[in-house]
């Protein structure tokens, strides 16, 4: 993976977990308005358990990282182990960031 591929990944990761939050938040927050319960505090409920399927829909929802991150261990190439972290870790902080905004919106009530 060249670094071009790298960067491209990495980006797309962050802002696809940073909208599986966003998106889920805002809507799962309509739906809790629509049946009468505080949309705010569910929003930051959501925000908070949604974040690792947020990662995982980042990453491709199948186990190809966890594959490339076991043969880069057994095939002794700490490049390619190390990219596949940052690129986990680049989703990571998408959907942390995502929550770090649902709690500024909704001031943290939940």
């Amino acid at each position: 993976m060249d670094l071009r591929v790298f960067a491209t990944t990495a980006i797309m990761n962050f802002f696809i977990a940073f909208g599986v939050i966003i998106g889920g938040c805002m809507i799962g927050g309509l739906g809790a308005f629509l049946v009468s319960n505080p949309p705010f505090s569910e929003m930051n409920k959501l925000a908070q358990n949604m974040k690792i399927w947020a990662v995982v829909t980042a990453i491709g929802g199948t186990f190809d990282t966890i594959e490339n991150l076991e043969r880069g261990f057994l095939n002794g190439s700490p490049s390619e182990v190390i990219k596949h972290i940052l690129l986990i870790a680049s989703a990571m902080i998408g959907a942390h960031s995502a929550g770090m905004i649902i709690q500024w919106i909704t001031r943290g009530n939940g």
